[in-house]
């Protein structure tokens, strides 16, 4: 994949999931909009939970990976945030495009 698809490509991902986080939680959350109860509805029934969980480990992960690279790569503490909201795959995706761009200017 060349870096115009790839960068293409993380940018629609992640504007994808905005998008569909926005329509499927903002709604409910503003008609409930109690954060305790949202946090533990993903943890209803042993498949959330899993979910859950896996979303957990992918955000440790991300963070291990942005403090590892924290002296190629700054700024990389702004996808933690967009981590937490909308979430990871969104935190994700800026931290690839962060990244690329950041490398590519470091290349001699």
């Amino acid at each position: 994949m060349n870096p115009k698809a790839f960068k293409l490509t993380v940018v629609f991902v992640g504007v994808l999931f905005t998008a569909l986080f926005c329509a499927v939680v903002i709604p409910p959350f503003l008609a409930h909009s109690d954060i305790v109860a949202a946090f533990a509805a993903g943890f209803v029934n042993p498949f959330a939970s899993g979910y859950s969980i896996d979303v957990f480990c992918c955000y440790l992960l991300l963070a291990i990976w942005i403090v590892y690279e924290r002296s190629k790569v700054k700024h990389g503490w702004i996808c933690l945030v967009i981590g937490v909201v909308p979430g990871v795959a969104a935190g994700f995706a800026l931290y690839l495009l962060l990244r690329a761009y950041q490398l590519e200017l470091q290349r001699p």
